[in-house]
């Protein structure tokens, strides 16, 4: 626990079966190599009644997470929160149950190496025989302003390790650790040695098969302990165990940061198409719709995003996979606003649509509305789904410098494209001298927006001239 990145996790639950109940509130703490980084909480709506006896027990009750976000609204946070650090939870296979199963609803697989702290204390105090919290923190004099919420048990288990870092001591506690944690198990295609060189820093990694087909790609920003999850026997995730059995070569692409193991992912996901990737896959109909809020009786129309010039997204809304995707979400929006169903092309009607005629549209269709209301109530609709404008007057770069300082790398984009990543000012000359424009890209586009405009870590973003290159 000292010397790796860790998050000590509680969660509250409607119950106990992580297949049926739901989460409640999720608290954690995060921990770099012994020491602090931050802590973090949210209360979330279950979607189902909590339980009076789980009220009583938590003191968390509906009208408290009713207006709480749901798991799928807070699950990037979680994960990024989570993901390419040990999970220490007490009674960890309660949590982390709960934690697939949310994520496999939300159609992602998701592991993590997991320390119980459980069965570390009984390792550390086996001659105790009881190891639930209340006793631990009776025992080592912990005390707990807020027990079952899912903060202040967590902040308990950091308590704890801190304790037992000084009682049995560190030697003890890192020994113990080891034990419970080596779990990964080398598959039977792979040498003995193949944890041992990858590295803990951010990237990609890599798994082929026979024949050197591409398996799976990934990203994380602890590439060996994310390699090590895939094979830790969690028998339940059984894309793991088909990957496990096929697997021949491992390898990975070391990159400074976040920013660049993403963008690395995306592209290799395209290129290589691996058989056990489903996201990320090349969406060769991207489409949008275009339209005027001041052209008042024309319809949206639909647009192939690729053929837009470089990347002109004037008065476009959505990007969509598929025009089947585009046009259901069409259909939502208007069902949900009672928008017209022959003013935005999808029905073809003399007089007043269908909708109108089922009270399901307010009559633009038929004179009740004019026009001009109908298409401000569509601008407002489409509000949330405009593709954001560029926000800048040309290229960028952002740069991106690895943790000991070794590794730098500067991105350079432009409209949304990611054109290449360079290290060294003859790399970027290079790169603005030559190549083709690449084509936009939904996933690269959705991971800038989020670096740039997201909020959370403001990015280094640098003018684009060989001066601001990274270092050779």
């Amino acid at each position: 626990m000292f010397d790796r990145s860790v998050v000590f996790l509680d969660l509250e639950t409607t119950g106990a079966t992580a297949t049926h109940d739901r989460i409640t509130e999720v608290g954690l703490v995060e921990v770099h190599q012994g020491r602090f980084v931050r802590e973090w909480s949210s209360l979330v709506n279950p979607g189902m009644s909590i339980p009076p006896a789980i009220q009583a027990l938590t003191g968390i009750s509906n009208a408290m997470v009713a207006a709480a976000p749901r798991f799928e609204e807070i699950a990037r946070e979680v994960y990024e929160a989570i993901d390419g650090r040990v999970l220490v939870a007490h009674n960890a296979r309660f949590d982390y149950g709960f934690l697939k199963n949310e994520f496999r609803r939300l159609g992602k697989n998701f592991t993590a190496p997991v320390l119980c702290t459980v069965k570390l204390s009984r390792k550390l105090f086996p001659q105790h025989a009881r190891h639930n919290l209340d006793s631990l923190m009776d025992r080592h004099g912990i005390a707990c302003a807020a027990r079952h919420r899912a903060l202040g048990d967590a902040r308990v288990l950091w308590q704890l390790a801190q304790q037992w870092r000084t009682d049995p001591g560190e030697a003890a506690v890192r020994e113990a650790t080891a034990k419970l944690l080596k779990t990964a198990t080398v598959p039977a295609g792979l040498p003995d040695t193949v944890f041992e060189n990858i590295p803990e820093g951010p990237g990609v990694y890599l798994f082929y098969g026979d024949n050197d087909v591409p398996l799976y790609v990934g990203k994380s920003i602890s590439l060996r302990t994310r390699v090590m999850a895939h094979f830790s026997g969690d028998h339940r995730v059984s894309k793991d165990m088909r990957i496990a059995a096929e697997v021949r070569r491992v390898d990975w692409i070391e990159t400074a940061g976040e920013l660049g193991a993403l963008i690395e992912e995306a592209r290799l996901v395209k290129k290589l198409a691996p058989v056990h990737n489903r996201q990320l896959r090349r969406a060769s109909e991207l489409c949008a719709w275009q339209w005027d809020v001041n052209a008042h009786t024309t319809a949206p129309q639909l647009v192939s995003a690729r053929d837009l010039p470089g990347g002109e997204f004037r008065d476009l809304y959505g990007l969509f996979r598929s025009r089947r995707a585009a046009i259901e979400a069409l259909r939502e929006i208007a069902t949900a606003h009672q928008l017209c169903h022959s003013l935005l092309g999808l029905e073809r009607r003399d007089g007043p649509c269908f909708a109108y005629q089922i009270r399901r549209c307010r009559g633009a269709c038929a004179g009740v509305e004019t026009p001009r209301e109908h298409a401000l109530r569509l601008a407002a609709a489409f509000a949330a789904l405009r593709v954001r404008a560029w926000p800048f007057p040309g290229r960028i770069g952002i740069r991106e410098t690895a943790a000991d300082g070794e590794r730098c790398e500067l991105h350079v984009l432009d409209q949304w494209c990611h054109l290449g990543t360079v290290r060294s000012e003859a790399e970027l000359h290079e790169l603005q001298d030559g190549g083709s424009r690449p084509l936009f890209d939904l996933d690269t586009y959705k991971i800038l927006t989020r670096y740039l405009l997201g909020g959370k870590n403001r990015p280094e973003i640098v003018p684009l001239t060989a001066a601001a290159a990274p270092a050779a």
